[in-house]
Parts: C-alpha cells; sequence; structure tokens
C-alpha cells in the first residue's frame, strides 16, 4: 500500500468554530499546526492519537478566532509560532480583539518567526504564500503533492474573507485570490478557515464573489 505523501487533518475549534488543521509527515512522524483558535487539550489529544510531534504552530492570519490555543499549545510543545509580519499590529493587540467580541484572553508570547512569501514550510512538505486582503498578512499554505491548500480567511467555499475589519482590503484579496488561489490545480481541495472545504475549481466557477 501506498505511504500518503502527508497526514491530514481538520477540525473546528473555540468559541468561533475556526477550523484547525493538522498536517503531518507520515515518515518523520513530525507535525505542524495550523489555525489553533482554541481547545488546546483537543489539539493535544489528537496530535499523540495520530502519533505526531509538533514542531511549528503557524497562523494564516492574526485574528483572535486563529490563535486562542497558540500560547498553551507552545508552553506544552515547545513547537515555535510563525506569522507574516504584516500582521504584528494585529498580534499585538490580540487582548483588544478579544475583549472586542467578549472572548476571555489566554496569552500569547511574540511570534518566533516572520513567515515569508514562497517561504518552504517546516516539514518540508508545503510552501507559504502571501495572500493579503483579508488582513495585510495573511497566509495561505499549498501542498502541492497533495493537491491541499489551506486558505485561511482569504477564500471560503462560495464566499471570500470579510474586508471591513483591520488592515482588510477588497482589492488585495480579489488579487490574491485571481493571481494566486485560481491558478493552483482546480483539482486542488481547500482547507477553509471556517466551514466546509472546497475545491479551486469549483470557486473558479461558481463562486459568486470572484469568479476565476
Amino acid at each position: 500500500m501506498q505511504t500518503p505523501t502527508l497526514i491530514r487533518e481538520t477540525f473546528p475549534v473555540g468559541p468561533l468554530q475556526c477550523n484547525c488543521t493538522i498536517i503531518g509527515d507520515p515518515v518523520t512522524k513530525k507535525a505542524i499546526v495550523v489555525d489553533p483558535g482554541g481547545d488546546h487539550q483537543l489539539i493535544l489529544d489528537r496530535l499523540d492519537q495520530l502519533g505526531l510531534k509538533v514542531v511549528s504552530i503557524i497562523h494564516t492570519h492574526a485574528h483572535l478566532d486563529h490563535f486562542l490555543a497558540s500560547g498553551e499549545m507552545k508552553k506544552a510543545t515547545g513547537a515555535t509560532l510563525h506569522l507574516h509580519k504584516d500582521d504584528k499590529f494585529l498580534w499585538d493587540n490580540l487582548e483588544m480583539q478579544c475583549k472586542l467580541f467578549g472572548v476571555p484572553y489566554n496569552p500569547v508570547p511574540a511570534p518566533d518567526h516572520w513567515l515569508q512569501d514562497d517561504e518552504e514550510l517546516p516539514c518540508g512538505c508545503g510552501v507559504a504564500m502571501h495572500t493579503p486582503g483579508h488582513t495585510p498578512g495573511s497566509m495561505s499554505f499549498w501542498f502541492p503533492e497533495a493537491k491541499l491548500l489551506i486558505a485561511g480567511d482569504t477564500l471560503f467555499r462560495r464566499g471570500i474573507g470579510r474586508t471591513d475589519l483591520w488592515g482588510g482590503d477588497y482589492a488585495q484579496i480579489e488579487t490574491s485570490i485571481r493571481q494566486r488561489l485560481y491558478t493552483l490545480d482546480e483539482d486542488a481541495v481547500v482547507v477553509t478557515g471556517h466551514g466546509p472545504d472546497t475545491q479551486i475549481g469549483d470557486e473558479i466557477r461558481e463562486n459568486p464573489f470572484i469568479r476565476g
């Protein structure tokens, strides 16, 4: 039986049901966790069940619902925190964001590493893509061998990320989707920031906001 190119599990976490994704290397058993938006013990338990060791905690952007378990995850695992620098102003104001939305704030240390466009991800199986618009530092993560895209809040099933929050820019998100995401393999599965998966080709043809 052929070994899968990566282990992928996505499940909603936290008060705003952000999709958290575990990406693991089936050979080395090293993993990254994308957007741990709450329920840190649930994420840790799932990593244990999968036999994976998390080495990096990676964020698509710095809105509160995508980071709420990051501090506890780092404390428990020693994994590094990753973010694009253009979202530093949001990260620096995480406590304020929580207060605005009435969500308890758990302190999170500063990111250990600033993500760059086209940077290889720690497990060596994917690449970071800077896709600004929802926030200035929004990132998507592309895993070409698995035909898998983690799009955060940039692209949803028949929707796009809102641009009326801090640093949002509609022209930027349109460019990011058209020039970066819609040029990927049409068969690729898209893991969205909230809600169900979709496919690139389906969004190109059917997304009412931005069609290819």
